[in-house]
């Protein structure tokens, strides 16, 4: 009897591949798959700036009073300059594909930071952890696979 992966091993990486309903779409899959983590880049990164943008508008202090002192998080101002950081330059590199994986990393930690401040409460039940757990593990998807074909990162010639 054999296990599966021995017979992932045996088989050829192409009939690996789940069987299109319609064949004929391949050549249109192909094409589209890069532009599909240009996508997801684009809008995870650009949904971060409605959320920095006021911060650092209202200025380090009422950020710092307003998102984390409140919470209880001390050290609330030089964290503060890090929260608005990261949700206005970082989501905008990460829009652009520029220090991807460094950026989306910071980020995976800040969202994974603001859902253990919701725990246990989730989305119907007041504020909740879903929306930035969710966040943070696109985000954490982007620093494990980085910018992708449509980024300044492959366009430099650098990645981390």
């Amino acid at each position: 009897m054999t296990t599966d992966d021995q017979i992932l091993d045996d088989t050829p990486p192409e009939s690996r591949l789940p069987k299109l309903f319609i064949p004929q779409l391949l050549p249109f899959y192909d094409a589209v798959e890069p532009l599909s983590w240009l996508l997801i880049r684009l809008t995870v990164g650009l949904m971060l700036l409605p959320h920095g943008i006021p911060k650092f508008m209202a200025g380090v202090e009422s950020t710092a009073a307003s998102a984390l002192t409140k919470r209880g998080i001390e050290a609330a101002e030089p964290l503060a300059v890090v929260l608005i950081f990261l949700e206005t330059i970082g989501g905008l590199c990460v829009a652009l594909g520029l220090g991807t994986r460094l950026f989306a990393a910071a980020i995976t930690v800040e969202m994974m930071v603001i859902s253990y401040h919701y725990l246990p409460k989730f989305g119907w039940t007041g504020p909740g952890y879903e929306y930035p757990l969710m966040w943070g593990l696109i985000m954490f998807a982007i620093a494990l696979r980085g910018g992708g074909p449509y980024s300044l990162d492959r366009r430099l010639g650098k990645e981390l």
